[in-house]
């Protein structure tokens, strides 16, 4: 399928940083980030796609900016993602 326009998500870099910055927007509870604050508005305002949700995700993980819980409920930030907005 060819979009008419380019996907401003389909970089994973780019949907990391934007995952990063309304995780970074939400009021954490317990210092943590409950992932429907974060996917809710990913998916639903600013128009990401589920497979740019979850390339960004995991790109945000294995480059140590979040953590998830094993529950898969909660992110939280570890200090080289709290370090990217200070």
């Amino acid at each position: 399928m060819k979009y008419a326009t380019a996907r401003p998500y389909a970089d994973p870099e780019k949907a990391a940083r934007r995952i990063l910055e309304i995780a970074n927007a939400v009021e954490p509870v317990q210092s943590r980030i409950h992932i429907e604050k974060v996917n809710e508005p990913f998916l639903f305002k600013d128009k990401g796609t589920p497979a740019e949700y979850g390339a960004g995700l995991n790109l945000a993980i294995e480059r140590g900016w979040l953590v998830i819980h094993e529950s898969g409920t909660f992110i939280t930030f570890t200090p080289a993602g709290a370090e990217l907005f200070a």
